[in-house]
């Protein structure tokens, strides 16, 4: 049975708070997994562990064959587009057969513009 893995990545703090900001959200998506994802992992771009090359060795290492990769960013930029797909690259590049992609970042949805209303009337 092939296992698919995804991978969530933010930036990288060295502010704990911050880092544990992902560990919360990588817990949520493990709850609502829907997707049939038998793997869910966390990590950073720089900053703070575990790496980007620790999170996709950790899915290999737990039989993944198919791994997706989520800049989790609001805004497509060059972290998004440019340093995390060559930084996944160099990941997977250790692991032939294992096939990746990386998703767009976070980006324009309705639903975020719901979280930001949401934001803004708990402040009114």
């Amino acid at each position: 049975m092939k296992k698919k893995a995804l991978i969530l990545v933010d930036h990288g703090s060295v502010v704990q708070e911050a880092n544990d900001a992902l560990v919360e959200v990588a817990d949520i998506v493990t709850k609502k997994n829907k997707l049939d994802f038998d793997i869910i992992r966390y990590c950073h771009m720089e900053l703070a562990k575990p790496t980007i090359s620790q999170a996709f060795d950790d899915c290999v290492s737990q039989g993944a064959c198919q791994i997706i990769v989520h800049p989790y960013f609001l805004a497509p930029g060059r972290h998004s587009k440019q340093d995390i797909p060559n930084m996944v690259k160099q990941a997977a590049d250790g692991h032939p057969g294992v096939s990746y992609k990386v998703t767009e970042p976070l980006g324009i949805h309705e639903k975020i513009v719901e979280v930001i209303l949401e934001r803004v009337k708990d402040k009114q």
